[in-house]
């Protein structure tokens, strides 16, 4: 099984290393360190509690969890530099679980006011190509949309900005199959757009199956980090920190 120090030498596009992070007294991210190259999608795997989402939510440099110590670093930027707003111009978007869509705002509304601040990613036409769904619901309020159509508009604003790494926490949460099927084409879309790709999910064959490369935490630490082929093909390991 590969290991943390197996992590390629070659230039990364995004950096994570030796994070660390608190909830309070709890001591919740231990020293995680993964590398994703340019384009690349990223499953980060593990059991509930086993630090998942905080990881996203300090390379995302939010207040909670506190880092406290590690570097992030996106295309020779250093986010564990940055305020959450700066980490976001400069091209980092958390797609969080609750997907955030704006109450009192229409589809496009919400797109828009996306807009508002440069850096400026794809315009509407673009997007409603991605998500013709989205087009045909352009005027209606974004939260009174079915649960996929309010994950698709979450994306849809995260590429409203000038993005260069999307993270997305449990994107397929309560989808249908059908729909997680199109969310999947979609980011394969987005992939070959050249953004890379962190998705944080707990149906974790489809996560593995979607992503070029997995990385399993366990109890705030990276147990394994290589290839999603390997961890697809190794029953022992899904079992012991997957439970699948």
């Amino acid at each position: 099984m590969s290991q943390t120090e197996n992590i390629p030498s070659a230039p990364t596009f995004f950096s994570v290393s030796d994070i660390h992070a608190y909830y309070g007294e709890s001591y919740i991210v231990q020293g995680v360190s993964f590398n994703v190259q340019e384009g690349e999608i990223l499953a980060l795997l593990g059991r509930n509690g086993a630090g998942k989402t905080s990881t996203l939510r300090a390379i995302a440099r939010l207040d909670d969890p506190q880092m406290t110590h590690g570097e992030v670093w996106l295309d020779h930027q250093p986010l564990h530099e940055m305020k959450a707003y700066q980490a976001a111009q400069a091209g980092c978007s958390l797609v969080p679980e609750d997907r955030r869509i704006i109450a009192g705002l229409t589809v496009e509304e919400n797109l828009q006011l996306a807009q508002i601040v440069e850096p400026v990613g794809w315009p509407l036409e673009r997007l409603y190509e991605l998500f013709p769904r989205l087009k045909e619901r352009r005027k209606q309020e974004g939260v009174t949309l079915s649960g996929g159509e309010q994950q698709m508009l979450a994306i849809a604003r995260a590429l409203a900005r000038d993005i260069k790494v999307l993270l997305l926490d449990e994107p397929y949460e309560g989808l249908a199959p059908v729909i997680v099927d199109e969310i999947e084409k979609t980011l394969n879309l987005i992939k070959e757009q050249g953004i890379t790709t962190v998705i944080v999910e707990q149906n974790a064959l489809r996560a593995l199956a979607l992503a070029d490369r997995a990385v399993i935490l366990d109890t705030g630490t990276v147990v394994f980090d290589g290839l999603a082929s390997e961890v697809l093909e190794n029953d022992e390991l899904r079992a012991e920190y997957l439970a699948i």
